[in-house]
């Protein structure tokens, strides 16, 4: 996989359709083997593929900054969480996942409300999908529930009256994963094997649109 001729939009769709479900990176990869990159198209290069390998690990390491933050305020606590599901909405399988495990236990309780939640039908042009892929959550458009996530814990952040704090947090974890990311050698396992049999999983999704 060259890394090089990825787009920071390639990257951002394959990030969006790829399982987040997979566990993070052991321990002992994630802080091994570091280096200064040569030139920038290297650091391009091993940014981006990083971003993508660590994924996990990256999005651990900024709820866990996130959650240090706000120990001494519950509300923050879960004005971080609603901020972190309204982020995790905008990728398709944890969307997928998320409506069919709340639908499921609805069904439990109101089979006719669960049937009312179930996504509409979608169009079929010449044969195949409409290019344009739509995701919905518990029968409602996905953006539905990323406003209203996103209301809440914007509602909670004023309202613990701890912006400040969480803005630093936050911002020292984008930090942290970007010089990571830029220092870290991509093991043999990242460049070849694994790594690139998913994103090339993923990056078959958007041929066959």
């Amino acid at each position: 996989m060259d890394w090089e001729t990825v787009t920071a939009e390639d990257l951002i769709g394959a990030l969006k359709e790829v399982d987040w479900s997979m566990p993070p990176r052991s321990v002992n990869e994630f802080f091994s083997k570091f280096t200064i990159p040569r030139s920038y198209p290297k650091w391009n290069s091993r940014f981006k593929c990083n971003l993508y390998y660590y994924r996990t690990n990256y999005f651990i390491l900024i709820v866990f900054v996130l959650g240090f933050a706000c120990l001494t305020r519950p509300m923050a606590i879960l004005a971080a969480a609603f901020t972190a599901l309204s982020i995790a909405f905008f990728n398709d399988s944890f969307a997928a996942t998320f409506s069919e495990k709340v639908t499921k236990t609805v069904r439990k309780f109101s089979p006719h409300l669960a049937a009312k939640m179930r996504p509409p039908h979608m169009p079929v042009i010449r044969g195949r999908p409409s290019a344009k892929k739509s995701v919905y959550i518990c029968g409602q458009p996905r953006g539905v529930f990323v406003f209203l996530f996103s209301a809440a814990s914007f509602i909670l952040w004023f309202t613990s009256g701890s912006v400040l704090s969480v803005l630093w947090a936050f911002g020292i974890g984008i930090i942290v994963t970007v010089i990571h990311s830029s220092v870290k050698t991509p093991n043999l396992k990242a460049r070849l094997n694994t790594f690139r049999e998913e994103f090339r999983a993923v990056w078959r999704n958007y041929s066959e649109l």
